[in-house]
Parts: C-alpha cells; sequence; structure tokens
C-alpha cells in the first residue's frame, strides 16, 4: 500500500467566548484535518490544532510523503525529522511544537488508514483495548455571553444549558454550578474540572467549595489555573481544597514550583504545562513536579509517543490522562481510541467536545452515555467524514479571517489594554 494523495483542509468551528489565564476564546476554533488516500482509494484521517506554522509545514511534509508506505511509520518519522533539521545556520523550520502537531496528524491518519485496509480498528493495531469504554470529564469555563460563531457575542438568546451559564458578571459560584447541572444532564458526565486562571484566586475556590456542596463528596473535582498562580497562592488556596480535588493541575509555572506546591500540599498535583515532552521527563523526576501527567497525542508526537509515556507513568508512579483542547470528531475518536489501549490510564479524560456541540464533520458524532464514550469498532478510527460539513468547516476558515488562535487579542476586545501575564496572583 502507498500514499498517493495528500489532502490538507484548514477549517473553523465556532466557540464560545470562554475564559482562561490567558485570555478569551475567539469566535472560532482553528483545527486543520489530514487526508491520506492510498492507491486503492482508502481514505486516513487526521486532526490537529490549526495555526498558519502548522498549515505550511504540512503542506512541506506532504510533498515527501507521496508514495510512501503508511506501514513504514519509522520510514515516515525520519522523513519528517529530516525535513525538520537546522539548515546551515542553525536555524529550524519547525518549532517542537509544530514538529510534533505534524507527526501526530500523519501518524493518526496512517492508523486510520492501515486499520481500514486490514479491517481492524486502531485501536488493535496499538495493542489492543484494555477497556471498551472510555470515561470523560465535564470541562467547565468561565465565560462571556454568547454561544460562539460571530464577533459580537450577540447569540446569547439562542444559546441554552452550559452555553448560556455565564460566570462573569457578579462571579456567583451558582453559575458555575449551573453549567456544571447543564453538561452532565446532556452527557453523564461523572467527574467534573473547571477552568480557573481567570478571576481572583478565592472566587475560583469559592466555586469549587459551591460545586462540592452541590454535587456531594462523591463527586471528583480537579481545578486547573492554567499555571498564573504564585507559590504562596497556589498553597493557601490549595489548604481550602484538601480532601476535595481529586486533583490540582497546574497551579503554578514550572517543575521547580510545581514540586514546592506539591511538598506543602496533601492533594495529587497534575500537569499539561510543566511536564509535556520527553525532555521535561528528567526535570519531573528531579523536582518530584507532579503525580499525574495530563497527556496529548497532538503535543507529544501521536499514539506510539504516548503508549512511551504510559511506560514512564507507569515506571515512576505517576498518574496519567489525557489533555484536551477545542476538537472535532476524529481528535476524539483517535483520544478514544489511545485511551482505550493504555493500560495506565487511571483518570478520566478532559473534553471540549460539548463546547463544539452541534459543530462536527462527522456524519454520525461519538455519543456520550453516562459521560463515556465507547470504542468505535468499525476500522480504522471507525468514524466517516461527511464531506458536505467539512466544506461548510473550510469555508467558516475563510471567512473567519482567523489564522492563529491570539486569546491575550480577543480579550482585548473585551477589556483594551489587557495584557497576559505569566503570574497573575
Amino acid at each position: 500500500m502507498r500514499i498517493s494523495e495528500i489532502h490538507i483542509t484548514p477549517v473553523a468551528v465556532p466557540d464560545p467566548p470562554l475564559l482562561n489565564a490567558a485570555g478569551l476564546h475567539a469566535p472560532y476554533a482553528l483545527r486543520i484535518i489530514i487526508e491520506l488516500v492510498s492507491a486503492d482509494g482508502l481514505s486516513g484521517w487526521g486532526e490537529i490544532p490549526g495555526s498558519d506554522a502548522a498549515l505550511s509545514a504540512l503542506k512541506q511534509a506532504a510533498k515527501h510523503l507521496i508514495g510512501m508506505d503508511p506501514w513504514g511509520l519509522n520510514a515516515i518519522d525520519a522523513k519528517l525529522e529530516s525535513l525538520a533539521k537546522p539548515d546551515e545556520r542553525g536555524a529550524t523550520p519547525w518549532d517542537q511544537r509544530t514538529g510534533v502537531h505534524v507527526r501526530s496528524a500523519i501518524e493518526v491518519a496512517c492508523f486510520d488508514l492501515l486499520g481500514k485496509s486490514i479491517g481492524r480498528p486502531a485501536v488493535d493495531l496499538l495493542g489492543g483495548a484494555v477497556r471498551e469504554r472510555v470515561p470523560f470529564s465535564a470541562y467547565l469555563f468561565y465565560k462571556y455571553e454568547g454561544a460562539g460563531g460571530d464577533f459580537g457575542f450577540g447569540r446569547d438568546a439562542s444559546a441554552t444549558g452550559w452555553f448560556a451559564a455565564r460566570a462573569d458578571a457578579a462571579l456567583d459560584p451558582a453559575g458555575v454550578v449551573a453549567q456544571a447541572r447543564a453538561m452532565i444532564e446532556n452527557y453523564g458526565f461523572k467527574s467534573i474540572k473547571l477552568k480557573g486562571g481567570a478571576f481572583e484566586p478565592q472566587q475560583e475556590v469559592d466555586a469549587i467549595l459551591a460545586l462540592r456542596d452541590a454535587f456531594g463528596p462523591d463527586m471528583p473535582l480537579r481545578l486547573d489555573p492554567n499555571a498564573i498562580w504564585r507559590v504562596d497562592t497556589a498553597i493557601a488556596a490549595g489548604k481550602q481544597l484538601e480532601g476535595l480535588l481529586e486533583y490540582y493541575e497546574d497551579p503554578v509555572r514550572g517543575q521547580a514550583n510545581m514540586g514546592a506546591v506539591s511538598r506543602a500540599l496533601d492533594i495529587p498535583l497534575a500537569t499539561n504545562m510543566c511536564t509535556t515532552s520527553f525532555a521535561d521527563l528528567p526535570g519531573s523526576i528531579a523536582h518530584q513536579s507532579e503525580a499525574i501527567i495530563l497527556s496529548d497525542h497532538h503535543f507529544w508526537g501521536g499514539f506510539r509517543a504516548t503508549l512511551e509515556l504510559a511506560r514512564f507513568c507507569a515506571v515512576f508512579g505517576r498518574g496519567l490522562s489525557m489533555h484536551s483542547n477545542s476538537h472535532l470528531g476524529i481528535s476524539v475518536a483517535a483520544m478514544t481510541h489511545l485511551a482505550a489501549a493504555v493500560p495506565e490510564l487511571t483518570y478520566d479524560c478532559d473534553t471540549h467536545y460539548p463546547w463544539q456541540d452541534g459543530y462536527d464533520l462527522l456524519a454520525e458524532p461519538l455519543p456520550f452515555e453516562d459521560g463515556a464514550i465507547a470504542v468505535p469498532r468499525g476500522s480504522g478510527l471507525g468514524i466517516e467524514v461527511d464531506r458536505a460539513k467539512l466544506a461548510q468547516l473550510h469555508q467558516q476558515y475563510l471567512a473567519c479571517g482567523l489564522t492563529e488562535r491570539d486569546d491575550e487579542a480577543e480579550m482585548q476586545k473585551v477589556q483594551p489594554g489587557w495584557t497576559f501575564q505569566a503570574t497573575r496572583w
């Protein structure tokens, strides 16, 4: 089998005005869809976050992958590494993040193609499923008015459920609780994560306390301040949350600071910000910076890299789960196959899928049942891409005018002069 065609399609999907430490989500989230077509007409699909750098790198890589065998993943990796090597002046064509995105997109598409060629699901090519259903967590955000998809945040009249639940006016924790109830009622999630780092720490601590009061002691809760707190702030907030949090995600920036917070608190710390690559793993051990690594096949370099990370976690006593960002069904399917194959997965995975609810490109979106997605048992990723929807999302990309994610610029439209601060409180 050989790769005969490669199609790369940037898309934009409506995204609500969600707040985080870096600012505000734009009305559209950007993704890039890659399709590998074999000489016998099979298609393999991959998806990564969208940016000009990733789009350019994928187009460059595609020129060199035509004619290659998708079974030859090591040869494909070698080709991609050669394309990313520094030139004679020492300049690298791709930064580290772009490189792992490209590798991830192509590898996932290859696994989809390979599974289809032999009539087996992708999870079987990863060693087989250790679980048939993958649990996900309700992912709560503070947000401004609107449901996404326009630049005026003017769709609030049509927003329902978690889209309508705003917690930005009086910062009433009741808004966070209402958002959680709506999302859990629709999807059946069995755990809750709050994206913090947007407001004064005590207000976000109070929101966690309100969630505990509303859902009781058996609901796992997580708080993610996005690494924007000082060490003393994180410890003071954490002291109020001992015994209440399943884990405390990236309250501070950097492995040394995370280690200091970890030693001061009786709460497991999790990260997708301080330990994010294999080069970071020695520091993870040296600083004991986290108890749980939130993997992400888009940012670690694909399926096989994540399986390697899982073995590290098993050896060094780390828990493992999955980070997410504003993703579509191809990424969710890939996450599900991968999570099903990882024995070391010990916590419900993150997902932004509810925030893109109704705006997928799959012919049949993956359903949640009791907060989990059953592993698709069709061949490859077990999904069908609706080409008409793909074309529509591509037209949205062309029309929206966005080519990069820039939460700071979006926040400045609401709060002129606002700037990102690596440490705010």
